[in-house]
């Protein structure tokens, strides 16, 4: 049976379908898609290479927007926000974490993670102090005015997490965060953000083909071809 989808869900994916144009030729990404991510949850989507993941975190991240069905993310309807609209829902709501860490090489660690609140037009005190409070919770307080070529990878993904928390996002998408690093900072990466999930009630949602990181599942999502083949429960709340 699939999930009910409502406003009390961080997601909620009612029928949704994405299809894309290339050349004269149209390609379904994803068919039919119905599912529902309550909120403080570690929900994993899992599928072989094209079977649509990427495409479903873009969706729900607000970088796209789907061909059919109703897409609701932190209690909003997303399919019915103009551009401008959607872009600032998405900076107040959503942060990312990328497999590459997507750092900006000329600014420090702290300017890296301090950048997001100045978009927001949060004042430089605030900003500061939040910006630093949430370095000393990834580790790298004493790595604030290092650049990203002065970090190790794990370092690197550290900032990485900071950004994305610092603005205190209801949601954290994150598409292989653990795929450049080795078995050792992957496993250390993944208890830094279980343990931040834990005390935020962040939902964080990954795409991902890391056996260790699955392992630390709430929940999975099964994508094959743009379609959902299963739903696994894997913790109660």
């Amino acid at each position: 049976m699939a999930p009910q989808v409502s406003s009390s869900n961080v997601v909620g994916l009612s029928r949704v379908s994405k299809t894309y144009r290339v050349g004269s030729t149209d390609v379904k990404a994803l068919d039919d898609i119905t599912l529902a991510i309550p909120s403080n949850r570690f929900s994993i989507v899992i599928g072989a290479s094209g079977s649509g993941k990427t495409t479903l975190l873009n969706l729900i991240g607000c970088i796209d927007t789907p061909t059919g069905g109703t897409l609701e993310v932190c209690g909003e309807d997303v399919t019915r926000l103009g551009d401008d609209t959607l872009a600032d829902f998405r900076a107040r709501n959503i942060g990312f974490i990328f497999q590459n860490f997507s750092l900006v090489p000329v600014l420090t660690a702290y300017e890296n993670v301090e950048y997001p609140l100045m978009l927001l037009g949060m004042p430089a005190t605030p900003r500061r102090q939040r910006a630093l409070a949430v370095l000393e919770a990834v580790g790298l307080a004493d790595h604030a005015h290092r650049f990203p070529n002065e970090l190790s990878g794990g370092q690197k993904q550290r900032v990485a997490i900071a950004r994305a928390l610092v603005k205190r996002p209801t949601l954290v998408l994150a598409d292989e965060p653990t795929a450049n690093l080795d078995s050792t900072t992957g496993a250390a990466i993944i208890a830094l953000m279980r343990r931040i999930q834990g005390e935020l009630k962040t939902t964080f949602i990954f795409a991902s083909h890391d056996a260790q990181l699955i392992s630390h599942a709430d929940e999975i999502f099964v994508i094959r071809d743009g379609s959902l083949l299963e739903h696994r429960v894997e913790g109660a709340q």
